[in-house]
């Protein structure tokens, strides 16, 4: 699972959103609260889109970051990338997922040309990716000069006196909703995203391989007791 590396892990993972994808979006809204909208409407925002901008959405699964910017402005081109088909066939389902350019996309390489985007996005991906600097390298030769990389994805939880209850959501309640809501093909795949979680790099150590990657301006904000974390910088 999480302490697979290389081409197994990128299989693995492939497969496991391409068996979660029917129940995806509302184990995000179980699992968070439902405030997973809300990272997500801050992550738009944090992209600074304006009309006619192109954007593109990296592991867009279902497309709801794709989606919450159309929402605010709806005069963009939103194109969504993602190695997992099923992924994307749902969220071409839903409202708005006419709206979208699906394209099957590795983001290790990616197959856009230099300097074709105003903005990239992403939800979850650097965790999953078997080389971050790779990635990161990646949008930024996609993306125009002055445009901007903006990060979501899970952070370990920090020693302190809430941790020992993060644990305990992340190694069990997880799990056991994942169990109940996707069945026998959901049951690994949410002990792999919790255990992906607390292996992953910390916010500050993502800013670092953001910066040494190139990428200016590097910022970033905590959520849900530090355990999120929205990361933003320029080209």
């Amino acid at each position: 699972m999480a302490n697979l590396t290389g081409s197994e892990r990128a299989a693995y993972v492939q497969d496991m959103f391409g068996r979660i994808a029917g129940r995806y979006n509302l184990m995000n809204r179980l699992m968070t609260g439902g405030q997973d909208l809300k990272w997500r409407r801050f992550v738009v925002k944090q992209a600074r889109l304006k009309a006619g901008d192109k954007l593109l959405d990296l592991a867009t699964g279902t497309g709801d970051i794709a989606f919450e910017a159309l929402k605010a402005v709806p005069n963009i081109q939103a194109v969504g990338g993602d190695f997992s088909l099923p992924m994307m066939l749902v969220g071409k389902q839903l409202p708005m997922g006419d709206k979208v350019g699906w394209t099957g996309a590795d983001a290790l390489n990616l197959p856009f040309p230099d300097a074709s985007f105003n903005a990239v996005t992403s939800g979850y991906l650097a965790r999953n990716v078997v080389d971050i600097p790779r990635m990161f390298a990646e949008q930024l030769r996609v993306l125009k000069s002055g445009g901007r990389i903006v990060v979501l994805d899970s952070s370990p939880p920090k020693d302190n006196l809430l941790k020992p209850f993060i644990e305990i959501h992340l190694r069990y309640i997880i799990p056991l909703l994942g169990r109940i809501v996707a069945g026998k093909n959901g049951a690994d795949a949410y002990q792999y995203l919790p255990s992906s979680t607390q292996a992953f790099k910390s916010p500050e150590e993502l800013a670092t391989l953001m910066k040494q990657a190139g990428i200016r301006n590097v910022q970033y904000q905590t959520f849900m007791f530090g355990t999120m974390a929205v990361h933003w910088g320029e080209k």
